[in-house]
């Protein structure tokens, strides 16, 4: 990759969406302006919207993620669904109206309402408006967005799980689970003989953040389900990362579902363990820890187009005895909660790499670098692991540590992170509330509210990071953080500290030249320039993404169907991911915690309301195009 090169626009780059610039000023009441749109959600008509206005709706009447740009699109949709949805009791809740600013030049007014749909079965949603005044001072519709938010209440409610009680071998289920049919064991790893059946509603690959999390939300609702997973104990998937791995979001982000999971003692940036233990306590509390079959691996599966139903062969390991059984499973839902690429681990291809004399290993396998004092390390890649792993290096003691950047970087001041993240997700605002003011705007507004967040924050501070560009490092400043966690999940570096040791020359910065041959003893670059290594760790990233995975397990024809899983369509949104894809009764679910906490709740929602009979329909592109010439 060419470290030189300029900034390439992006899908998201490349939507429409403009910020609304004109003038609010500072007395308006904006419960008074939104008053006017109380009679009119039921009947929106042109002259609601702005020409270029932008519509998202999350499962509530497209039946998944969709948006949709200009008022010439989005009128006759809005229409087209909500009569077939039969919604009703539209209602403007004028006491959460706001002015929302952005900066100094940039503000909206901001109203949620509720309503209701009628079909495929009676739901509450939600929505919100912002409005924004046109040059003749009339207030219009310039984003939308509507939220399927719970399901009918004898289902369940999909926000609340009460806790087990503990009596001696027994557990105690709330009235929702106790009619669950599979049967709840008193102990935290049951094995495939202590159930009374091999079919289940559902089947989570994984118990990582989102599987656990779906199934919280499964268990909410009803819903029979297993979870498994390829480790010994819950929060494995956390535990067993390198020494020094410690979250780089904020702890209020960060709890599971139903509770308030990390208290105020815990720090504001979580360790591996401080995860890996309320993982664990968490599933006991709710319950989970006996659905889940723990040293159970995923060998292969298949699809029965006739009966709608997955078979599933899972390898079930017996700790310490090296002893196993293949264990047979049904399911009508499998749910691939396993992280969102291959886990394949990517090397860079160079020449040569049998000469090399040193250690070599990709970030995957790295654990700490205390065996490594006084020798030359190198690490491949400028992300957060690359960052992590070169600051243990130091501290370790290595008699010099240096970071090969292949392309520029963005690099995100935790401080500054830590300031936004704040807004959305603190003491004073519930975790639904906070998940939707993070996650319930388009995903293009979100990209065009970061990067004005970020021109602000280097213009305001011209000498940011100057010391850093001085040492040599290659800094991306024109981007943000949505760009990174919509299309490639990654690739940034939240600065929780090697940007000052790199400023210091602590971490050497090898970057302008890509690395061509491996040496016996270091790197060859493209420039004729060699870097001496003892250690080379490869903190490069993951191959491919999680359709791979069903391609092994499944036929080709259930991945093709299934697709891509991450990564932005041209609408916007998040390839595959959280919503239906185009193998029935198949689901990825991946990303943050966060992203894992708020998307469980829709894929639970979407499974229950199936398991009934009555599926979200879908509105696809086809649709779309006739419903716009209505």
């Amino acid at each position: 990759m060419d470290s030189s090169r300029n900034y390439q626009k992006t899908v998201l780059d490349n939507l429409p969406c403009s910020l609304p610039t004109r003038d609010i000023p500072e007395d308006i009441d904006p419960c008074s302006i939104s008053q006017v749109f109380s009679t009119r959600l039921a009947h929106l008509s042109d002259n609601e919207f702005t020409q270029d206005a932008i519509w998202r709706d999350m499962f509530s009447l497209s039946g998944t993620l969709r948006s949709f740009y200009s008022a010439k699109v989005i009128l006759p949709t809005w229409r087209l669904l909500c009569q077939r949805r039969k919604t009703t009791a539209f209602k403007l809740r004028l006491e959460t109206a706001f002015v929302n600013r952005k900066g100094a030049d940039v503000a909206w007014i901001e109203v949620s309402f509720n309503f209701t749909i009628g079909l495929p079965l009676a739901a509450s949603c939600s929505g919100y408006l912002c409005l924004v005044p046109n040059r003749e001072g009339e207030w219009k519709i310039w984003v939308m967005g509507t939220i399927l938010d719970q399901l009918p209440a004898e289902y369940g409610d999909i926000d609340q799980l009460d806790p087990v009680e503990s009596s001696g071998s027994d557990l105690h289920i709330n009235d929702t689970a106790r009619n669950n049919p599979v049967k709840v064991i008193g102990k935290s790893r049951p094995t495939h003989q202590q159930t009374l059946q091999q079919h289940f509603d559902c089947i989570i690959v994984g118990a990582g953040q989102s599987g656990l999390c779906t199934a919280g939300r499964l268990q909410a609702l009803g819903v029979s389900y297993i979870c498994i997973d390829s480790n010994n104990e819950v929060g494995d998937s956390w535990r067993l990362r390198y020494d020094s791995s410690k979250i780089h979001t904020t702890r209020e982000s960060s709890h599971l579902p139903f509770e308030t999971t990390f208290t105020s003692d815990y720090p504001e940036w979580l360790t591996k363990d401080d995860l890996a233990d309320a993982f664990k306590i968490w599933g006991d509390r709710y319950g989970i820890t006996s659905h889940i079959w723990l040293s159970t691996t995923l060998e292969s599966g298949s699809w029965d187009e006739s009966t709608k139903r997955y078979t599933l062969k899972l390898r079930k390991r017996q700790p310490g005895s090296g002893q196993s059984d293949l264990v047979t499973v049904t399911s009508s839902h499998v749910v691939m909660a396993i992280g969102i690429n291959s886990q394949v681990p990517k090397f860079p291809d160079y020449a040569n790499k049998s000469e090399f004399q040193g250690t070599v290993m990709h970030s995957r396998d790295y654990k700490n670098s205390l065996n490594w004092k006084g020798k030359h390390g190198v690490v491949v890649g400028t992300a957060n692991t690359g960052h992590d792993i070169a600051e243990d290096m130091v501290k370790a003691g290595l008699a010099s540590v240096t970071i090969v950047q292949r392309s520029k970087t963005y690099v995100i001041p935790q401080t500054e992170y830590q300031k936004w993240a704040k807004t959305q997700y603190n003491l004073e605002t519930d975790m639904k509330s906070s998940d939707i003011k993070c996650f319930a705007y388009p995903n293009v507004l979100s990209r065009k509210l970061g990067l004005l967040r970020n021109r602000s924050l280097y213009a305001t501070r011209p000498n940011l990071y100057f010391e850093l560009k001085r040492a040599g490092f290659l800094l991306e400043q024109d981007d943000d953080l949505t760009r990174h966690l919509c299309e490639r999940l990654g690739g940034h570096y939240m600065d929780i500290g090697a940007s000052k040791k790199i400023a210091d020359g602590l971490i050497k910065i090898k970057a302008g030249s890509p690395p061509v041959s491996y040496t016996p003893t270091g790197l060859l670059f493209a420039d004729g320039t060699h870097l001496k290594a003892d250690v080379l760790v490869f903190a490069t990233g993951f191959l491919g993404n999680m359709r791979d995975i069903v391609r092994r397990i499944f036929v080709d024809e259930v991945a093709d169907r299934a697709g891509d899983c991450w990564g932005v369509d041209d609408e916007g949104e998040i390839k595959g991911v959280f919503k239906p894809t185009g193998q029935p009764g198949l689901w990825y679910i991946g990303g943050a915690i966060s992203h894992a906490r708020f998307f469980s709740r829709f894929i639970a929602m979407q499974i229950k309301a199936a398991l009934e009979g009555k599926s979200f329909p879908v509105f696809d592109a086809n649709e779309q195009e006739v419903s716009s010439r209505l």
